[in-house]
């Protein structure tokens, strides 16, 4: 919470539309809850840095987990999660959506995500 309120405070400082500031909400929370969850870790360790321009929001969220292979998370499927137990798994393609340029970096050492959000 702590940096969704300071990015929040910049951004409103910089002159970000409230619609942009929500949507950079939306997509620190959501890889901030991935971290947490998929670290693997008994007390996850969550990085989170931000770089802010008018034009542009990058966004870097890194935990020192176990890691994986992003290429191995299955798509979720519409069809098939109406049907599911679990409703979840849709973090990375809610993230992937709502940005700009997405990137993952993983490896036994953990996971580090880079989003990229344009602002103009």
């Amino acid at each position: 919470m702590v940096a969704i309120e300071g990015m929040d405070r910049m951004a409103r400082h910089m002159g970000i539309s409230d619609e942009k500031i929500s949507e950079a909400h939306i997509l620190v929370t959501e890889a901030i809850i991935n971290a947490f969850e998929h670290s693997g870790q008994k007390r996850p360790r969550v990085r989170v840095e931000f770089e802010l321009t008018q034009e542009k929001l990058i966004i870097f969220v890194r935990d020192y987990g176990k890691g994986f292979e992003p290429d191995s998370i299955e798509e979720p499927d519409i069809k098939k999660k109406l049907t599911a137990e679990s409703k979840r798994g849709w973090g990375l393609k809610l993230m992937k959506s709502m940005s700009d340029d997405f990137l993952i970096e993983s490896n036994e050492n953990g996971t580090k995500i880079t989003i990229i959000k344009n602002l103009v």
